[in-house]
């Protein structure tokens, strides 16, 4: 059976007991995918960090023929100037991606999701270029993508301001042990955004792979539903 294998950094990263409900979307995916899910990831992960700790090395220990390994990341290599979005960040999951490849297993790209910094009812980008440059290296090198830049964005203004905070990590002093003193982040997950990153990840995961297409179409005929 088919199994995923995850690489990023802590927006994708198993959530810590210690941080609950604070977590990363790939801590729920298996739930909602249904196949197995390896989480590599880990918190302040850059492209270079991760094969620098070893990270990718075990991932790719792991990876068997029709695998499909899942790559998000961009918050963190976009602090470092070697990892410049057309430089040495495209050039690291260029690589990755030829690794993947040559295991007989299929990459997927995400581009890193968005921070919620709203300005006035619009979130306000703060990848800069590093989203473009994932989307044109799928194009380039015909990998499947996940636009999660896209989605989360008009996820947390469809949602608006003050609901769209449930799905970050905005906790109340004295709400939650890890956090006595409360907390606002607008970068990381609570379990609620967490899962709905996850459903929406898992949901585009089945389709790239073109699972459910032996479903009958149930739809009656000259029908508008």
């Amino acid at each position: 059976m088919t199994r995923y294998h995850l690489a990023g950094d802590s927006t994708v990263a198993p959530g810590k007991p210690p941080e609950h409900p604070m977590a990363g979307w790939g801590t729920f995916l298996a739930e909602r995918l249904g196949f197995e899910v390896c989480n590599h990831a880990f918190g302040g992960a850059t492209t270079q960090s991760f094969l620098d700790v070893g990270s990718w090395q075990r991932l790719l220990d792991g990876v068997r023929s029709g695998d499909v390994v899942v790559i998000q990341f961009g918050h963190n290599d976009q602090k470092e100037a070697e990892l410049d979005a057309r430089g040495g960040f495209t050039d690291r999951l260029r690589a990755m991606i030829e690794d993947v490849r040559e295991r007989d297993a299929r990459a997927v790209l995400c581009t890193p999701v968005e921070r919620r910094w709203f300005a006035g009812s619009r979130v306000d980008p703060t990848h800069g270029d590093y989203p473009n440059a994932v989307r044109e290296l799928a194009r380039s090198t015909g990998t499947p993508l996940v636009d999660l830049t896209a989605f989360t964005t008009w996820l947390y203004e469809d949602l608006g301001d003050r609901a769209s905070r449930s799905l970050l990590s905005h906790y109340a002093p004295g709400e939650y042990p890890g956090w006595p003193d409360g907390l606002t982040d607008d970068t990381h997950f609570s379990v609620t955004g967490a899962r709905r990153i996850a459903a929406f990840v898992a949901l585009s995961l089945r389709a790239i792979a073109g699972l459910d297409g032996d479903q009958p179409a149930k739809g009656r005929r000259g029908i508008v539903p």
